[in-house]
């Protein structure tokens, strides 16, 4: 005997749900907001998740069944934490919501449809290691894993086939545009991508970008399961928008197109990930594919200061594409962002550094301050000095300057050309060659060193026969080259000059192995090039190579009295920092050409992308901003260049002011900025310091500040750091 028991779905809370109070007028109308498309901008700091959450919230209770429900966002981490939120207001389970990355629910979708695509159930998910396996195979399956001619790595190609698919582009014009030495190699890479779908299909396997891409062909060309989904999903609610590419435009488009209940978040002034294949024109041309949609600007600012946004919002109203708004901050008035122009990079590192110790001697914690910059390398000088004053950080954008691969890749030449006793380094640059690998280069090191036990270990002895026959036939050619370098940089004039040095080890190969190996090649080469610029400051390779080794020893972890062991400064790229905040920001480098980059500037959209990414900067900063260049770069050729400040800083309207600027004042032995009364010698910008902040740059605690230059009296007080306003 068997009895039926009939599940029901859990009792919804009664009543009104209560945010009076909880949310201001412009985030309780995007609540408020029946169906139909909708397109909010929300602002930095304006307070979007909060707003996402109660519009869940209301739709939960006024009827709306969870699983009809669909929040994409861009980690599953935020996904959970809206949900979570959406729980406490609402009062109800949220099990059922389907909410995640755009690749969790196209998985869950393709749990159910993947075999109408010609897959066996239980499909497998390459992640990034696999995928690289599988394109490993084949490119040899191609018979392109080893020749004469150097085919890119399949880090390489998975990268270039990712692009493709994700901005929806033919894979030709993606190696045009991003690996264009690679062009007379384009038949062979076709035809690469071409075995690697093959070879991914024949295990049953899908990468993170199939996933996306199955999900899209499921919707345009299986109409069953597109009006399955449609029904499904009643509600679409998509965050962070702007960053979404055209693949998942596309598809959140397909799924919207029945019942067009769709709500997208976003901020058009922080789409800034253009060079991961972010389509712009998703948010920007929304309403143009949604005419009925309305649009909703979130614009009170929770974060900032009203100076911080007054500089912000000036400077983004420099662009021609975008939605124009303008923030308002509900936080006490504070002080004006700084400009600070330094002498060199070293005196912009010490006044970075010396100004970090200043406000944690007023009570601001390390972790509440970070140093942003536009590049990783633009990071090197002050990474150094902040390890020579004890002062602990933490990387965000990679790994510390001095232990990325490519640095210590170079850095091995240049030691073992000064040290023919420099087992490691001889060790690492061998490996380097084609067709060396761990076992070649110690049989190579164990033959020198016997002849150095003998007197005649030095880099000559490289191609004697006892030496250089430990090389197999197919290492030979490289071997040649790369002793031909380490010659050349063991004899004066390239032995004193390092940094010529570091080009040298670029031009003979390592720039071309960077090209075919590496999916982030320019900002590798980028970096060394910085390098390469810094090196130019010493006497000698020696003095620079040890100097390096020195500050590599300095342990940034034991720190100045009174700092906890597990207090540190945060260092990171913009790019990262996107979607945090910090009380107090140092904005670094901002040269034209390095912020914005020289690539970017050659043309408008490039230009456009960079001035949004100077707007989330700025905007990350709480209480304090400080907007620092370099004037005089590193010498080439032995000759000093003058840069130019960042276009960004030199438009922005000088009455009313948004800046202070500051004069930083040395001790008389260090040669000082020019003269207040020469204007000539600032950059164009900058020009003449008449009523800036004189602040002394000394070698350790600076005294209070003094007041401005002309003696008129005390400079403005520093800004309060006051607590955050809920949102």
């Amino acid at each position: 005997m068997s009895r039926r028991y009939e599940l029901k779905p859990a009792a919804r809370p009664k009543g009104a749900l209560h945010y009076a109070g909880l949310l201001n007028e412009e985030q309780q109308a995007v609540v408020e907001a029946g169906g139909g498309p909708i397109l909010v901008i929300a602002g930095a700091g304006s307070g979007k998740t909060r707003t996402l959450t109660w519009r869940v919230a209301r739709l939960l209770h006024e009827g709306a069944a969870p699983e009809s429900i669909l929040l994409l966002t861009f980690t599953n981490k935020a996904a959970r934490e809206m949900l979570r939120r959406v729980e406490e207001v609402a009062r109800t389970d949220t099990r059922q919501l389907w909410g995640g990355t755009f690749h969790h629910v196209a998985h869950r979708v393709l749990r159910e449809h993947a075999p109408a695509l010609g897959y066996a159930k239980g499909y497998s998910i390459l992640d990034r290691e696999d995928a690289k396996d599988v394109m490993s195979a084949a490119i040899a399956d191609c018979g392109l894993a080893v020749g004469a001619r150097r085919f890119p790595k399949a880090d390489v190609v998975v990268d270039l086939v990712s692009m493709a698919v994700n901005t929806q582009t033919p894979l030709a014009e993606v190696l045009a545009d991003q690996r264009p030495q690679f062009l007379p190699l384009a038949d062979d890479v076709l035809r690469v991508a071409r075995r690697y779908a093959e070879r991914k299909q024949a295990i049953n396997a899908m990468d993170f970008d199939d996933l996306l891409m199955n999900w899209k062909v499921l919707l345009v060309e299986h109409e069953p399961v597109r009006r399955l989904l449609a029904e499904r999903f009643q509600h679409v609610l998509v965050d962070e928008y702007q960053d979404t590419n055209k693949l998942q435009g596309d598809v959140v488009d397909l799924l919207a197109g029945a019942n067009r209940n769709l709500c997208v978040v976003g901020d058009d002034a922080q789409c800034i990930y253009g060079f991961r294949g972010a389509h712009f024109q998703n948010i920007l041309g929304f309403e143009e594919r949604y005419p009925d949609a309305r649009r909703f600007d979130l614009t009170v600012n929770y974060r900032s200061t009203p100076q911080i946004l007054e500089l912000a919002n000036a400077s983004i109203a420099y662009n021609v594409k975008q939605f124009e708004k303008a923030l308002t901050s509900v936080r006490p008035d504070g002080a004006l962002p700084a400009l600070v122009p330094c002498r060199d990079v070293q005196q912009q590192a010490e006044f970075v550094a010396q100004r970090i110790l200043e406000l944690r001697d007023e009570g601001v914690p390390l972790p509440e301050m970070c140093v942003l910059y536009r590049a990783h390398h633009h990071a090197m000088e002050i990474q150094f000095e902040l390890a020579r004053r004890g002062i602990p950080f933490v990387v965000r954008s990679g790994v510390r300057f001095f232990e990325a691969a490519h640095i210590k890749d170079v850095l091995a030449h240049l030691r073992f050309a000064q040290n023919p006793g420099d087992e490691l380094a001889l060790k690492r640059a061998l490996r380097l060659a084609p067709g060396i690998g761990s076992a070649t280069a110690d049989a190579v090191w164990s033959a020198l060193a016997a002849r150095r036990r003998g007197g005649e270990g030095g880099v000559d002895e490289l191609l004697s026969p006892d030496v250089a026959g430990h090389v197999p036939p197919k290492g030979r050619a490289g071997y040649r080259r790369l002793c031909d370098l380490l010659r050349k940089l063991a004899r004066a004039p390239t032995s004193d000059l390092p940094g010529e040095a570091i080009e040298l080890v670029l031009a003979e190969g390592y720039e071309e192995r960077l090209k075919a190996e590496f999916v982030n090649a320019d900002s590798r080469l980028e970096d060394l090039r910085q390098l390469a610029e810094y090196a130019r400051g010493y006497e000698g390779t020696e003095a620079f190579l040890s100097e390096i080794a020195l500050l590599s020893e300095l342990s940034a972890e034991t720190v100045s009295e009174g700092v906890e062991p597990d207090e540190k400064l945060v260092l990171s790229s913009v790019h990262q920092a996107k979607g945090l905040e910090w009380r107090a920001v140092f904005l670094v480098w901002l040269a034209d050409g390095r912020f914005p980059s020289a690539q970017a500037l050659r043309d408008r959209d490039g230009e456009e992308e960079e001035r949004r990414l100077f707007y989330v900067a700025c905007t990350r900063a709480k209480d304090e901003l400080y907007l620092c260049f370099p004037i005089m770069a590193a010498p080439r050729d032995r000759e000093r260049v003058v840069l130019k400040a960042s276009r960004f800083v030199e438009e922005l309207p000088g009455e009313p002011p948004v800046y202070e600027r500051w004069q930083l004042d040395e001790p008389a032995a260090v040669p000082a900025l020019p003269a207040a009364n020469d204007p000539a010698a600032l950059p164009s910008g900058v020009a003449g310091t008449e009523g800036a902040r004189v602040i002394p740059l000394l070698f350790g605690k600076a005294p209070e500040p003094r007041p401005p230059a002309g003696g008129e009296g005390p400079g403005p007080d520093d800004p309060e750091g006051g607590d955050d306003v809920p949102f």
